[in-house]
């Protein structure tokens, strides 16, 4: 696929990137978690069940994480990230009319498919365009996630209140459309960077990839990351249905849920400014911490006041972690290396994705409510700020040298 050298209008580039996090993060895999209720209630499925589902997603990720990767060096970045979309949007597409369990699990697994050959290709390929200031343009693109947060946190309510039981269904169709607009516009406005054109990323001979995936500081990165998947997926999928169970209404969840999602969009963009000047470890570790004390609030007390204040601290942080630990995974290796790196640590982030639901829905059914599930986030999300501690010192020199060089 033809590549210019020529550097494409950063502003174009990161506002594609954020609508396509928007659709295979947002929709594709948080906004599940608003859904559940209405879901759950209509299909007569468990706990257990929907902690499935969203392990499906989640498993389906890890499988081809590392498959989009390579179809990206291979191919060219933007061949991988188009394929990616359009099958996301025939994940969505099938959830508007599946009624089976096993249908539903068809069609989620397709979504983790889809968005495994989008978000890293992606982040990569910001990461070559925009070096110099990757930092603000990953975190531009994670704004998108916020945004979609936002969107679900008003619409899907809204829908439920007018289409009953259906509104589920109408909300998977509503992100099949939008899926299928932000397809058009990557078409229209992507660019593959040089990096990432066939002729070059295909030489990369398995010597260089064990190089990459042995290496301390991609290693360090991808637990980090993969520390992240395992607990904040939870929170994503079950706080909702936490607070409906605790006594309080959807609609009232919707708009917190709202509300971290405006925060977020701008809050994204500030944690990569700021990190660009104070360093990636250190905006991770504060960022980290902060989630850490939002996930605490509602195991304290299960009043609003305490859910609004945990959503505000996510909402400010949160997107302020995927920032720092995407765009640490993309400056510990040469440039020809970041798709290969980048898919390396999501799938840490993935298996963690994986994981995190299946775990949480089992502690839920086991003990009846969801503070051991909690409890558990927050003990894995301490392991993530004690890796975050040690990416801190961390020198600028990439520690995977160009081995073409």
């Amino acid at each position: 696929m033809h590549s210019s050298t020529a550097r494409p209008n950063m502003l174009i580039t990161v506002l594609c990137a954020m609508l396509s996090a928007l659709v295979v993060i947002g929709f594709g895999r948080l906004a599940y978690g608003v859904i559940l209720p209405s879901m759950r209630t209509d299909l007569g499925l468990s706990y257990q069940q929907a902690g499935m589902l969203s392990t499906v997603t989640a498993l389906s990720y890890v499988c081809f994480v590392l498959a989009g990767g390579l179809a990206a060096a291979r191919w060219g970045t933007k061949a991988s990230i188009i394929f990616g979309m359009l099958s996301v949007l025939t994940g969505f597409s099938g959830l508007i009319w599946a009624s089976h369990f096993w249908l539903l699990v068809l069609w989620m697994g397709l979504l983790g498919f889809g968005s495994a050959f989008v978000f890293a290709p992606m982040v990569s390929l910001l990461a070559a365009w925009f070096p110099e200031r990757r930092g603000l343009a990953i975190g531009g693109m994670s704004s998108g996630v916020g945004i979609s947060t936002l969107l679900t946190g008003m619409l899907v309510p809204y829908l439920l209140t007018q289409f009953g039981d259906q509104g589920w269904r109408i909300s998977w169709g509503l992100f099949a459309l939008i899926a299928l607009l932000v397809t058009v516009l990557i078409a229209l406005f992507i660019r593959n960077p040089p990096q990432a054109t066939p002729s070059m990323s295909s030489k990369l001979s398995a010597e260089e990839k064990q190089r990459i995936y042995r290496n301390p500081r991609v290693l360090i990165v991808a637990c980090a990351y993969g520390a992240v998947g395992l607990g904040y997926i939870v929170q994503t999928v079950f706080m909702v249905s936490y607070m409906v169970e605790s006594g309080h209404s959807p609609a009232v969840a919707g708009r917190y849920v709202a509300l971290m999602g405006l925060l977020s969009i701008g809050a994204s963009p500030v944690w990569g400014w700021l990190s660009d000047y104070t360093g990636r470890g250190k905006a991770l570790a504060l960022s980290l911490l902060m989630v850490i004390g939002a996930m605490a609030l509602p195991l304290i007390d299960q009043s609003l006041p305490y859910f609004f204040v945990h959503y505000l601290l996510m909402g400010i942080s949160v997107n302020g972690v995927f920032s720092m630990v995407q765009t640490s995974a993309t400056e510990q290796v040469a440039p020809r290396y970041i798709p290969v790196a980048f898919s390396f640590a999501t799938l840490f982030f993935a298996v963690g994705q994986f994981l995190g639901p299946a775990i949480a829905g089992w502690l839920i059914e086991r003990t009846g409510g969801f503070v051991a599930a909690f409890s558990y986030t927050i003990a894995v999300l301490s392991v993530g700020f004690v890796l975050a501690v040690l990416i801190s010192p961390f020198p600028d020199q990439v520690a995977v040298e160009d081995a073409a060089r």
